[in-house]
């Protein structure tokens, strides 16, 4: 059995997460998963779970609360959090 990094739950069906800076994380949820790893909007302080977007290297859920914050105007929107540029 695993213990879950986030909450402590002590469960059988753990499952490892292995980032590419090197880092080895265990879950018993995706839940749980999501909070320890997903970014967070700057505006809005919601989990992007999805697409969202980058902005100026800042991370947002969408095109909406970057724009709310003056990171871009008009077209200058990555459509994907955290793609490599090239």
């Amino acid at each position: 059995m695993g213990t879950c990094d986030v909450c402590g739950n002590d469960y059988w069906m753990t499952f490892e997460v292995r980032t590419t800076g090197g880092g080895v994380h265990t879950f018993d949820s995706m839940e749980c998963a999501a909070q320890r790893l997903a970014p967070v909007c700057e505006h809005c302080q919601c989990r992007v779970l999805g697409h969202g977007v980058e902005a100026s290297g800042r991370f947002f859920c969408c095109a909406h609360c970057a724009r709310m914050v003056g990171a871009v105007t008009g077209d200058e929107l990555r459509d994907a959090v955290g793609s490599h540029p090239g």
